[in-house]
């Protein structure tokens, strides 16, 4: 997996005759005459997607990889800090059916019990924001996805894991996001309530499950930005103490998804490199289930790569 990745990024290199440099408002401010406020450089910040969508007519291709540990008991110098392993990879294109409609199709290696992950997932951009426009303050997307584990099942009598298939629905879970943003002056910040429900789980576990995300972008350059991705799960006291009890298959104990992370605008890509204690990419299994901590410096190196490319046709 990770030889296809380095195929992958060095195809980004390659292909830059093929492609050209996208502003993502350009169609939006001949349709309506206004300035629309470009909150985000793209459709993902870390962990959580953010209120920008691509045009119509755009393919957006995407990678992202999260390593190991850089230190705790998994981490340090023996595992070259991480590098050594990855706890997730996800690879993917995003199309712009029109300007305020976004199709997503990914697979992901997936993390724990549960691998060999797809994803199929729509966004709906609500409302946007305009420069110098008080009626039109806040930017507001919308996104719902599902995830299904095409792994084999296993099958351990008297025990429930998160891959004892017995349906297909089995294998199923979704999540739903409503984001608003706002970018004041040249700071941007958003949130995102959530849902995620996983229709097999540990036994113990909560199937239903609220979030409420919040994203920080802080200019330093003009194409070098801080990123700050930040997901609170509401997780039931009684899954907790599960996790925590003398029946519990596994002993876990589960912390917020905080990453932190720096963005790099190039001509046609858009660069990030984070530093998170999620170690799976889709939010159906890092908001349920992170169980590393920054204290223990079970955090992780991780990147997103993005390529915009235009399947729009050419007007002579």
């Amino acid at each position: 997996m990770n030889k296809i990745v380095l195929s992958f990024v060095l195809l980004f290199s390659t292909v830059n005759t093929f492609c050209q440099d996208i502003d993502l408002k350009d169609d939006a401010k001949r349709s309506t005459g206004k300035n629309p406020v470009m909150q985000f450089s793209g459709m993902r910040v870390i962990n959580q997607y953010s209120t920008e969508l691509i045009q119509k007519g755009m393919l957006e291709f995407r990678v992202v990889h999260n390593f190991g540990d850089i230190a705790g008991s998994n981490g340090g110098g023996r595992r070259f800090f991480g590098l050594d392993n990855a706890t997730d990879i996800q690879i993917g294109f995003a199309y712009g059916i029109s300007d305020k409609v976004n199709v997503i199709a990914s697979r992901a290696k997936g993390w724990g019990g549960l691998n060999q992950l797809w994803h199929a997932g729509i966004r709906w951009k609500i409302a946007e924001q305009y420069e110098n426009d008080n009626t039109h303050p806040i930017a507001l997307s919308f996104y719902a996805n599902t995830v299904i584990s095409t792994m084999e099942k296993v099958d351990i009598p008297g025990v429930t894991l998160e891959n004892s298939f017995k349906s297909f629905s089995d294998r199923m879970s979704h999540v739903v996001q409503l984001t608003a943003g706002r970018k004041f002056g040249k700071v941007s910040v958003q949130l995102s309530p959530t849902f995620v429900r996983r229709n097999l789980v540990l036994e113990g576990d909560d199937k239903n499950m609220f979030a409420l995300g919040a994203a920080l972008r802080i200019p330093v350059k003009s194409n070098f930005h801080i990123l700050i991705d930040y997901i609170q799960p509401f997780r039931s006291q009684k899954s907790k103490d599960f996790f925590q009890g003398d029946n519990a298959l596994r002993k876990y104990k589960f912390y917020a998804p905080l990453g932190i992370g720096v963005e790099i605008e190039t001509a046609g890509h858009i660069f990030h490199l984070n530093f998170t204690n999620a170690e799976a990419t889709f939010e159906n299994q890092l908001i349920p289930f992170t169980v590393k901590s920054w204290g223990r410096g079970e955090f992780r190196w991780g990147f997103n790569l993005s390529r915009l490319f235009s399947l729009k046709k050419r007007h002579h």
